[in-house]
């Protein structure tokens, strides 16, 4: 079925070349943008990831970009069609040529992250997974000019990935604010990282954490049901 159903609104991933998975959710839920006046979506796909942050923080303005044209469509009409409307715009370009009308507090990106392998023959599945690690350092760099002195940017990846980024940012003057370290099962690897990386000065103590998405094989831990029960009509 193409059409998801969260609490509050709707996604439609017809023609979208990426479909909601575990990692978009997660950085919906757990990106930090209390604060964020306005907040930027990097490759927004089917958008739900900018209606999720929509949901979690009302006083926000936030702009969703997206390099591929149906899924662009569908983003816009989903935020169209959601409660937040007036405050979630779907553009269909490229980060690099997006000029944000002012200092953003928070981007967020689920950004292609398999690097330097086997690429997918289907063109826009590849455009969506693929990258290599130019595209961070020009992510990096886009965020040092438009991100607001208070602000942050925020990424799931996998470890190694995580790593390599978190090293170019560093070289860049940015530090790490907080990784947060999923695994499938508590005693299993770790297989994503979120990462939040600000400008702040002085002595930055990260903050570390693990979240466990599975209690056991099929059936969800207490805190992945927690973190989502606010959008998944099944908690």
């Amino acid at each position: 079925m193409s059409v998801f159903r969260f609490k509050r609104f709707a996604i439609d991933q017809t023609g979208c070349a990426m479909r909601i998975n575990t990692d978009g959710v997660l950085l919906g839920a757990l990106a930090n943008g209390e604060d964020a006046q306005t907040i930027l979506d990097i490759g927004t796909g089917t958008g739900v990831i900018a209606l999720m942050l929509a949901q979690r923080f009302p006083n926000a303005d936030i702009s969703g970009l997206e390099i591929d044209a149906s899924s662009a469509t569908a983003a816009a009409n989903n935020a169209l069609q959601s409660p937040f409307s007036d405050r979630v715009q779907v553009s269909y370009t490229a980060f690099q040529d997006f000029q944000p009308p002012h200092p953003v507090d928070l981007m967020v990106s689920n950004p292609p992250f398999y690097v330097n392998t086997l690429h997918n023959p289907d063109a826009r599945k590849k455009q969506a997974r693929h990258t290599d690690m130019t595209f961070f350092d020009d992510l990096l760099g886009y965020a040092k000019v438009h991100l607001s002195t208070r602000g942050a940017m925020e990424l799931i990846l996998p470890p190694e990935l995580s790593d390599a980024v978190v090293a170019e940012a560093s070289d860049l003057g940015f530090v790490l604010d907080r990784k947060i370290a999923v695994s499938s099962f508590d005693d299993s690897p770790c297989i994503r990282c979120i990462i939040r990386l600000s400008r702040r000065q002085g002595d930055v103590q990260t903050e570390h954490s693990n979240f466990v998405i599975y209690e056991s094989k099929g059936v969800y831990s207490d805190a992945y049901r927690t973190l989502l029960k606010d959008f998944f009509l099944a908690f």
